[in-house]
């Protein structure tokens, strides 16, 4: 099931399986999904953080809308 989540939600769902097997979650949690320790401690830290950002990377990146494209060709 973690192998069909995004990048944000797989260490958000590690980092809270990690946090609910207490003392030594870090490391089973390791055991059981195979992500590395540090990914799993930053997806801890986005809990308790609570960050509930949408965008998984930064927004204006990737191709421009056919229509903007389009209007760069035309010569008014």
């Amino acid at each position: 099931m973690v192998s069909t989540f995004d990048e944000k939600s797989r260490r958000r769902f590690v980092g809270l399986l990690a946090m609910q097997l207490g003392q030594g979650g870090v490391e089973r949690a390791h055991q059981i999904t195979g992500l590395s320790r540090t990914t799993i401690g930053v997806g801890r830290a986005e809990i308790r953080r609570a960050d509930r950002s949408r965008n998984i990377r930064r927004s204006g990146g990737g191709r421009l809308k056919v229509e903007k494209n389009n209007l760069k060709s035309w010569k008014f």
